[in-house]
């Protein structure tokens, strides 16, 4: 079987899987946010927390409520690390700095899982399992709850009341992540993955040497970073380290569970509107830009130019043979076109126009489909503006499902796109303006800047990938990358509960002959082109001084 065919068989074979769970995921994840009555676990942490689990909250109250939930996992996650040396399973490992325990914090905390240290001789066990895997479930069920409370402000109509935080985040937890991480680890485990609470082995290689061989609780961290669009790893080579990836079964397994509930939740969304053809919509915008970013990455490794890739077939440095370049390349299409950021192979070894790729799909916003929430908030955000510039093109007040997109909504859907481009370019033109702060790139010339362009892409898109070169665990970079994992989370998060709020308050616009119908192929068009040009506008002046110079060289 040639490797052409292998990458079709493959990525083939993640739509199919992705289509049949499509429904009754969905469909079950609507039940999970509809539902009126708690269950018993739930109700004890309801009592534990003093939280009234049936009495609803206003959009103000609703970010509130998330942002102290989110300050106080800093201060733990932060405060575990500081103290690591004096909890159990530490393995002797000393304190993490104060820099890079405050990276980490942010990042673990905002799901952007961005690593500024090598996790098998940094983290002890504890503060594996109890700091880092605890924040993979529940960031991502921040980013649930954020996207189900903006869908509500769509459904209701005349009221304040959004839901209660506390109950969305508990059932995020508890009914979706938890039961599929459960069966997921048990797959990853057969799968030949380690899990134990082993202490470093010290083995004799082939040349003499020693060699301290480090196990632990891995394949639980492992399909919850995947399955929350975390992306941190237990090892510093993340999922390319056969410990955390062992097979290519595997390799299929976890870019499965990254793509699962992204992809589901428009169906969600569909059910709660009460229009499945809306759903069916925007899963189809996330799908043609993941097809085209899988293509074009794909391609662009299997046949890009050069003496070397045209002599073996493909560029091949930086990937791991068990998977090849279909392989990898589905793999770091999936991880940055969600905000997942794991890497199974290095981004920096890719082609010029290969890299690149992965940076545009952290530039759209990771809306295809994007991150468990976030993916979803994002591209109906993108779809609030495309009826908008419809709207102006016919001379109609826009609305989208029923609701008046006014000048209130627009500055808020504004808000949330511009807050990426300013923290990502800001961020690129600080570092390269001072020769301090370049000296941490490996590479100079184009290759150079792309490095830190990636960095603060990947940071500001709360992707958490890295480039690979860029020296990120100087106190600058830790700081400066933290503040924008912090601002690129939540900044966007308190726009869209106010966009939710400003919605739901709204009366139902009367459907009428001027009315754009959004579930037809012509506005999952219209909705793709936006996306497409929104940031091609802002971001092609950066790419053309990194990877496309690159490119062109």
């Amino acid at each position: 079987m040639t490797s052409t065919t292998a990458g079709i068989l493959f990525i083939g074979s993640l739509v199919v899987a992705l289509a049949v769970v499509h429904r009754p995921l969905g469909d079950y994840m609507y039940r999970v946010y509809h539902d009126t009555g708690h269950l018993a676990p739930e109700r004890m942490i309801y009592r534990f927390a003093g939280v009234r689990p049936d009495a609803e909250q206003r959009w103000g109250l609703y970010a509130r409520s998330l942002l102290a939930f989110s300050a106080v996992s800093v201060l733990f996650l932060y405060g575990l690390q500081r103290l690591q040396d004096r909890l159990f399973l530490s393995l002797g490992r000393p304190p993490v700095t104060g820099h890079v325990a405050w990276n980490t914090a942010v990042s673990f905390v905002t799901n952007t899982d961005w690593q500024a240290y090598s996790g098998e001789s940094t983290m002890g066990h504890l503060v594996q399992m109890s700091g880092l895997a605890v924040q993979n479930f529940v960031s991502a069920a921040v980013g649930m709850a954020v996207a189900i409370t903006l869908v509500r402000g769509f459904a209701r109509q005349k009221t304040e009341e959004l839901g209660n935080f506390w109950v969305d985040l508990v059932r995020g937890t508890l009914r979706v992540l938890l039961p599929i991480a459960l069966v997921g680890a048990v797959v990853l485990l057969a799968g030949g993955l380690v899990q134990n609470f082993a202490s470093p082995h010290e083995v004799t290689t082939l040349t003499g040497g020693a060699q301290a061989i480090t196990g632990g609780p891995v394949a639980g961290q492992e399909i919850i970073k995947e399955l929350g669009t975390n992306g941190g790893g237990f090892y510093n080579t993340n999922s390319a380290h056969p410990f955390e990836n062992a097979t290519s079964l595997t390799n299929w397994v976890e870019i499965f569970a990254i793509l699962l509930i992204p992809f589901a939740l428009p169906r969600t969304f569909g059910r709660m509107v009460g229009d499945r053809r809306q759903g069916y919509a925007i899963v189809a915008v996330m799908g043609i830009l993941a097809l085209t970013g899988v293509a074009l990455l794909t391609g662009l490794e299997t046949a890009h130019g050069g003496t070397v890739p045209q002599a073996v077939g493909a560029a091949l440095e930086g990937k791991e043979v068990r998977f090849g370049v279909p392989g990898s390349a589905a793999f770091a299409a999936a991880t940055t076109l969600t905000s997942t950021g794991a890497v199974n192979s290095s981004h920096d070894s890719f082609t010029a126009l290969g890299g690149m790729i992965t940076m545009i799909g952290m530039m759209l916003g990771e809306v295809a489909p994007g991150g468990v929430g976030a993916g979803l908030y994002g591209i109906l955000v993108l779809a609030v503006i495309t009826v908008f510039v419809a709207g102006l093109m016919v001379g109609r007040t826009p609305e989208y499902l029923g609701k008046r997109i006014g000048s209130r909504e627009i500055k808020f859907a504004a808000m949330y796109f511009l807050v990426t481009p300013v923290l990502v370019l800001t961020g690129t033109a600080l570092a390269m303006g001072s020769a301090e702060r370049r000296a941490g790139m490996l590479n100079s010339g184009p290759h150079g800047f792309s490095e830190v362009l990636y960095a603060f892409t990947s940071a500001a898109n709360n992707n958490g990938s890295a480039f690979g070169g860029l020296t990120a665990d100087t106190p600058w970079y830790t700081v400066a990358l933290g503040l924008c994992m912090v601002l690129g989370r939540f900044l966007p998060i308190i726009f869209v509960l106010a966009l939710a709020g400003s919605l739901a308050v709204q009366a139902p616009v009367p459907v009428s002959a001027g009315t754009l119908p959004t579930y037809r192929p012509q506005f999952v068009g219209m909705v793709v082109g936006v996306t497409v040009i929104l940031v091609g506008l802002t971001f092609l002046p950066a790419l053309a001084l990194g990877p496309l110079a690159e490119g062109i060289q």
